[in-house]
């Protein structure tokens, strides 16, 4: 059900899609009347992170909260959740992750085992991008006062001066990229929480993207980047069209979904555009240098199966259209909320 009463929080309110938007902006941005620094990219921009300019260089800060139920899933879990997408909140504007904070809302009982297995998945994937886990909270509620364990991250990421990428940086021509398959992480974690089997070990495609985003910065012409969590593929697109002021053209034949993620979300009735990702980027480049990008990520560990997916257009700005198999054009909304809730 849409509704844009905020006389009580909801669901979609935290779901990535057009209630979070509408929530973020007319309940909680008013509040903070000092919301950037030094010029910075701050609150009202909704990117990924904000930005301290300090000197020659920019610091970036990234928070988020991870609530994925159930706390271990194929292909990772709850701890290697929350340090992937911190670190790659800070990648997506161009930032290298340094640091980590991480803080810990515990039930009373939880197993100890379970909660060791959990920091050491959040250490082992800090370390795989070689960032520091450097201070952190702990609390406890008691027994049924919260749903097992909460983590809150906060990662810090620097970068040159002048060089942040912002997810309103998308130019008319430019060319879009994504680094692989989408829909795994949603899926997978359906499955599940759900004891569904679709015939494949489908697992989620949860891990950190510096080292990837790194190859294409490195190569250069990279305008504008997102990872397509909540809301997945569908409100990423949107983001950056509506923030950029073009529009974004996609060709259904070259969008990379496995056959066993479109199977699962016909049979389910979900749009695999809308499923969460968990690592994965999408990245507006310039036209001419899209193709030594696209190689650049297929040499990495999480970028080899990347594509060009279309490309963005002056007109019918903030709209993002997708040319389908048959030769029509199919419109790709913003979706409201999350097609899957608590999976990141």
């Amino acid at each position: 059900m849409q509704n844009d009463d905020f006389s009580r929080v909801e669901l979609a309110h935290g779901a990535g899609g057009r209630a979070m938007t509408q929530f973020l902006k007319e309940i909680v941005f008013p509040c903070f009347k000092l919301n950037t620094i030094n010029g910075g990219v701050g609150l009202p921009s909704a990117d990924d992170g904000a930005t301290i300019p300090l000197g020659n260089k920019e610091v970036v800060v990234s928070t988020d909260s991870h609530t994925v139920t159930p706390l271990f899933f194929a292909g990772g879990d709850i701890g290697r959740l929350a340090a992937a997408g911190t670190i790659n909140d800070i990648a997506m504007m161009g930032a290298q992750p340094l640091a980590m904070t991480c803080a810990l809302l515990i039930e009373e009982g939880f197993p100890i085992d379970d909660l060791r297995r959990i920091l050491n998945s959040i250490a082992t994937t800090a370390f795989e991008e070689q960032v520091a886990v450097i201070a952190g909270d702990t609390k406890v509620m008691p027994r049924n006062t919260l749903d097992k364990l909460v983590i809150c991250t906060t990662g810090v990421g620097v970068v040159e001066r002048g060089n942040v990428v912002v997810d309103s940086g998308v130019q008319p021509g430019d060319k879009i990229i994504i680094t692989g398959p989408i829909g795994d992480h949603g899926i997978a974690i359906l499955a599940e929480r759900d004891g569904l089997t679709f015939g494949t070990d489908l697992k989620s495609d949860v891990a950190p993207l510096w080292s990837t985003v790194k190859a294409a910065l490195d190569v250069g012409g990279v305008h504008a980047m997102k990872d397509p969590t909540r809301g997945g593929v569908a409100a990423a697109l949107n983001e950056l069209a509506s923030k950029s002021g073009v529009s974004i053209w996609v060709d259904e034949e070259m969008l990379p979904i496995r056959r066993e993620v479109q199977a699962a979300s016909q049979m389910l009735g979900i749009d695999p555009l809308q499923v969460t990702c968990e690592g994965k980027a999408i990245i507006a480049v310039e036209k001419g240098e899209a193709e030594a990008v696209q190689a650049a990520l297929q040499k990495t560990r999480y970028g080899i199966n990347a594509k060009i997916l279309g490309e963005a257009k002056e007109e019918r700005q903030g709209l993002v259209l997708m040319r389908t198999k048959i030769g029509g054009t199919r419109l790709i909304q913003q979706p409201w909320a999350e097609a899957i809730p608590r999976v990141c």
